[in-house]
């Protein structure tokens, strides 16, 4: 009997470790796709905002319906650059920066690309790349890849 015990005892322990270790690998998988969906959220928030910096009349700071993007960049559109709250490993002085990663501002005649970058925290491991490219002022003009 106190065999018996014993295995039933080493078999709950294991059973029990083997429920941790999954626990913590959902839990990690679920923050990850959350700062996916976190990501893709203000990316799309910024590309909203480049459209209506677009519409927006000359004499307002905005860009008059030009046929290309020329030479905005997040200042313009309001959003502060270069100051490195988060402690980002590569931020720059042109990039955006908020809690959830670092935005990139490319432009390319009429399409206007954002890249939205994540890392792990407190190491220079990339956790997500989210790419929204903006080719006009409607919302069927944005397309978001999810890397």
């Amino acid at each position: 009997m106190g065999q018996q015990q014993l295995l039933l005892l080493v078999l709950g322990i294991v059973i029990v470790g083997l429920a941790v270790v999954v626990g913590i690998q959902a839990f990690s998988e679920n923050a990850k796709k959350a700062n996916a969906d976190a990501l893709v959220n203000d990316a799309i928030r910024i590309s909203s905002d480049l459209q209506a910096w677009k519409l927006k009349p000359t004499a307002f700071g905005g860009g008059a319906g030009e046929t290309d993007w020329g030479t905005v960049d997040f200042d313009q559109i309001g959003y502060k650059t270069g100051n490195n709250t988060y402690n980002v490993p590569t931020a720059d002085a042109d990039q955006y920066e908020n809690l959830n990663g670092i935005f990139d501002l490319a432009l390319a005649g009429s399409n206007a690309t954002i890249t939205a970058t994540s890392y792990s925290a407190g190491t220079s491991t990339v956790l997500n790349v989210i790419v929204v490219v903006v080719s006009g002022v409607t919302p069927a003009d944005i397309a978001t890849t999810i890397n």
